[in-house]
């Protein structure tokens, strides 16, 4: 058993079931919470507890998956080329719409932490929090920030995203599809976007289309951003 535990495969095997796991959840209860990245997380952990199993063993597999992260960023060309005539007819309102989410995010994240006096090095981390994984990585290594800390801010903040962002949309009364759609997409990238893509088509397009072209401005806008309020963190 301990020479299974110590491959790559072991890792690869328990993320495999505890996503399959928590996609069969979802679907039966079809709570926001229970977003199969989330329970997944939570079962993997669980299950490294229980069976003291070290994380290093657990990470042999989980490397490899990490190691796709990057080049599945490319998948993202295709919502805006399936959808490009839509990016077209709004172009000026997506893109405007995109860029203020961006910067509102990036912004909030700086003054909240210096706000609660949270060190540089995390206040950096979580500053691109609301773009998917692989961006979101890259672009934390260079601010000078902690990956981990950032995939675990990208995680929370899309499972949020998913939860309360059509209530948001409800209560401040936005109801253009495509609003709502670069609202979630922008503000809670991929996760967000499963909760998107339940609402409607048009919602579901516009928020996949978000996360690449939020993804493409952060790492544009995000440097800028920081130096300008370097003093704040």
């Amino acid at each position: 058993m301990r020479e299974l535990i110590s491959t790559p495969i072991f890792g690869i095997m328990i993320s495999l079931i505890a996503f399959e796991i928590g996609c069969i959840l979802y679907k039966k209860t079809k709570v926001p919470i229970l977003n199969p990245l989330f329970t997944s997380i939570i079962m993997v952990m669980c299950f490294l507890t229980i069976f003291n199993i070290n994380v290093s063993d657990y990470d042999k597999g989980g490397q490899f998956i990490s190691f796709f992260l990057s080049p599945a960023t490319v998948i993202l060309a295709v919502p805006l080329y399936k959808k490009i005539k839509l990016l077209k007819a709004y172009a000026l309102p997506i893109v405007a719409g995109i860029t203020a989410g961006s910067l509102v995010g990036i912004i909030t994240v700086i003054f909240l932490c210096h706000l609660f006096g949270i060190s540089k090095p995390l206040d950096i981390s979580m500053i691109p929090k609301s773009i998917t994984v692989p961006i979101g990585v890259e672009v934390s290594k260079q601010l000078g920030g902690i990956p981990s800390i950032t995939v675990a801010a990208i995680i929370i903040t899309g499972i949020m995203g998913a939860v309360v962002g059509p209530y948001v949309c409800k209560l401040f009364k936005i109801e253009d599809k495509v609003a709502v759609g670069v609202a979630i997409g922008t503000a809670s990238h991929a996760v967000g976007t499963t909760k998107a893509i339940e609402l409607g088509e048009v919602e579901g397009a516009m928020s996949s289309l978000s996360i690449g072209l939020a993804g493409i401005i952060t790492v544009f806008i995000a440097p800028v951003i920081t130096k300008i309020f370097e003093n704040f963190i």
